[in-house]
């Protein structure tokens, strides 16, 4: 509990040094105190008063009220004078980010009119002239610190009039800029202009496989010295015999098959629609369940909604595929164990399978009659690791900012919608953190991400409806993976 603790701490302290230290004159480490009161609070409640005695659920809810007010107190009364962001005449809209490049700086002094303009008189009349009022009447031109926005009325399918407008302004303006196509807060189609960088990384700047290579073989050692210990070895054992090391094999092999599998489908998918991307990296840790996972970096922005939800659904589902079976066969080899006063969905020696709807599915399954109300699941290091994909599927899938999920519903719903559904779904994950304690962390992790998430060049044009049903077939894995199983289905499976 104290390792998830610090981990909690180190990201906060990461994120507000990163996404906040700049907005605001009050100290980071006191906004970080500040955030951190709830979990400083369970912590020490937990040191006084053990696991047996629950916090009070009346000072669990206060202090995620009052710990968010004080934050928000301390940041506003230190906050710096910034310039508007890009959209003044619709509040609340989140500046446009695509492959790094902003087109807003936020941090650069107020400018001139003058300074202002991108464009000289000449030039301005040449952009004018690419809007062909048949396909979008163009009503006026809007200057922003390195930005264009040309503002008017969509007569055209939203796919055809990007094709058609970014062909007439890359005919005249050659790859000087990159033309996004947005929707403001009131749905009304507008075209953003930002500079072009002229730079593209190289294949040999993207792929490392040495580098790759490496950080898999790290991982592969520090998953499997976690698999010895799951395996019922310690680590002096490890030390004096390191063929022990062999007995966490299975584990380890396990996870970073899961891990390596998920990636490789944003990887692949990405390489089809020929986006710049890295290698997949897995990222060692030598505590815990020894990686942090693995990773890959987009270089270059998403032309549009569609690659967008490709790419990111693949991932997900691509891991889940992956983790159905080997979550199955480690199921089979799991032990069944009387349920304990402290079994939850995070107790690998005592799971309470009822804790997730399709790990109670599976595990009947598997076990058949050995499950009953009084059993839990003492999981096998292959079970493990198959629980641990299946986890790390949902926690992808979860729809907030960045995560796999919250690309996939921006790329459904459009980006405004999406951070609508982002703070909902913050809130959802605190209520079932009240629930399945379990999610508590995450559910405060998710406070602290972004909701807004980078556009794709052309964010106008909608998904097909195959696309549609499919980013809805995602959304009720997710909610078939972290709710619990309802009383109907376990009376029904003859285990309660």
């Amino acid at each position: 509990m104290i390792l998830w603790f610090l981990l909690l701490g180190f990201i906060t302290y990461i994120i507000l040094r990163q996404r906040v230290a700049h907005l605001t004159r009050t100290p980071v480490w006191v906004l970080w105190l500040a955030l951190m009161a709830p979990a400083f609070l369970w912590m020490t409640w937990l040191i006084i008063h053990g696991d047996r005695t629950p916090l009070p659920t009346e000072v669990a809810l206060g202090s995620f009220v009052v710990s968010p007010l004080i934050y928000w107190i301390l940041f506003f009364w230190g906050r710096r004078d910034l310039p508007p962001p890009l959209e003044q005449d619709s509040p609340g809209e989140p500046a446009p980010e695509s492959a790094g490049i902003k087109a807003v700086s936020r941090l650069r002094p107020p400018a001139s009119a003058q300074e202002l303009r991108a464009l000289n008189d000449g030039e301005e009349q040449q952009l004018r002239e690419c809007f062909d009022w048949t396909v979008y009447a163009l009503h006026q031109i809007d200057y922003r610190p390195q930005a264009v926005i040309c503002r008017g009325q969509l007569r055209s399918p939203p796919e055809s009039a990007y094709h058609k407008i970014r062909a007439k302004i890359e005919d005249k303006f050659g790859d000087r800029f990159l033309i996004i196509f947005q929707e403001d807060l009131k749905g009304q189609p507008f075209f953003i202009l930002v500079p072009n960088p002229g730079q593209t990384p190289s294949p040999e700047d993207l792929n490392k496989p040495l580098i790759a290579l490496s950080l898999a073989a790290i991982t592969l050692f520090t998953t499997s010295l976690f698999g010895t210990e799951l395996a019922g070895f310690s680590l002096d054992q490890v030390q004096s015999n390191p063929s022990i090391l062999f007995q966490g094999l299975p584990y380890a092999v396990a996870l970073m098959v899961i891990l390596g599998i998920h990636e490789s489908g944003h990887y692949l998918t990405a390489v089809f629609y020929k986006i710049k991307t890295t290698l997949p990296y897995f990222i060692p840790f030598p505590f815990l369940l020894g990686t942090f996972g693995a990773f890959i970096q987009i270089r270059s922005p998403m032309p549009n909604r569609k690659v967008l939800f490709d790419i990111s659904i693949a991932g997900p589902l691509a891991g889940f595929v992956v983790t159905l079976p080997l979550l199955c066969w480690g199921l089979v080899h799991s032990t069944v164990v009387p349920m304990p006063e402290n079994a939850g969905m995070f107790q690998i020696t005592a799971l309470d399978p009822k804790s997730s709807l399709i790990l109670t599915l599976l595990s009947k399954l598997t076990l058949g009659s050995q499950l009953t109300l009084t059993s839990a699941i003492h999981l096998h290091p292959v079970a493990v690791a198959g629980y641990i994909g299946l986890i790390a599927t949902a926690l992808n899938l979860i729809p907030v900012g960045q995560l796999d999920g919250g690309h996939i519903i921006h790329a459904m719903f459009g980006q405004v919608k999406a951070a609508q559904i982002s703070q909902i779904t913050r809130f959802a994950f605190l209520g079932l953190s009240l629930v399945q304690r379990g999610w508590i962390i995450w559910a405060i992790l998710l406070f602290f991400m972004p909701i807004v998430d980078s556009p794709a060049l052309n964010d106008v044009s909608e998904l097909d409806n195959r696309r549609d049903i499919w980013g809805l077939l995602a959304i009720a894995l997710l909610l078939a993976i972290v709710l619990p199983a309802p009383r109907l289905i376990t009376q029904w499976l003859n285990i309660i």
